[in-house]
């Protein structure tokens, strides 16, 4: 665990600028989980309560729609990123969607009824909270511009800046359904950036 608690003490440093002595106060309400591949951080239809900072592994926030079955997966997350269904989280409504683990994982995770303590009487805590909600607001309007304006082969290269190594993390056809588009069609995408790239 102290390789976790170190881990954690850097990036809230670097996330939110948060001290030492802030670091120290919210020490004993992170708690490490492991999660199968395949076991789940939130259930669609469930109020998700924490928020996890991966320490390592691959997570997919994905809708199922329950008439047709069919998957749709809206973001991954992986280490040094929080993850969480921001919405369902600061609203304490059920969330719309699953999060699953595409690997063993592990995160440290905080509930939300220990952070908003800290949001409510340590100001820079207050900050981290502002500064999150920044982060999902950015990551969900980047996610709407990206289907807007760039071309999938753009949108491509894009998952591979945030997440290099994922193509050889995960299934070809997750990364599919998370560009929206036909496995052949992402064949394609892949052959012609390694020859851009050779």
């Amino acid at each position: 665990m102290s390789d976790h608690n170190e881990l954690l003490q850097q990036h809230l440093k670097s996330f939110a600028a948060l001290t030492d002595q802030d670091i120290a106060e919210s020490k004993a309400f992170w708690k490490p989980r492991k999660i199968a591949k395949g076991d789940f951080f939130n259930m669609q239809s469930m109020v998700c309560n924490d928020l996890g900072l991966i320490v390592k592994g691959i997570f997919r926030i994905y809708y199922r729609d329950p008439e047709g079955e069919e998957e749709k997966n809206l973001f991954f997350f992986s280490e040094n990123q929080f993850v969480v269904s921001f919405r369902s989280f600061i609203s304490q409504n059920p969330c719309w969607y699953f999060i699953e683990a595409m690997e063993d994982s592990e995160v440290i995770f905080i509930s939300y009824q220990d952070l908003n303590s800290l949001y409510e009487r340590n100001l820079n805590w207050g900050k981290f909270g502002r500064l999150l909600a920044e982060t999902f607001f950015a990551y969900a309007q980047s996610r709407a511009e990206e289907f807007l304006f760039l071309s999938h082969e753009k949108r491509f290269l894009r998952l591979l800046e945030e997440h290099p190594n994922i193509i050889e993390r995960i299934p070809a056809y997750h990364i599919s359904s998370f560009l929206g588009i036909t496995n052949p069609s992402l064949s394609r995408i892949r052959k012609r950036v390694k020859a851009n790239q050779a």
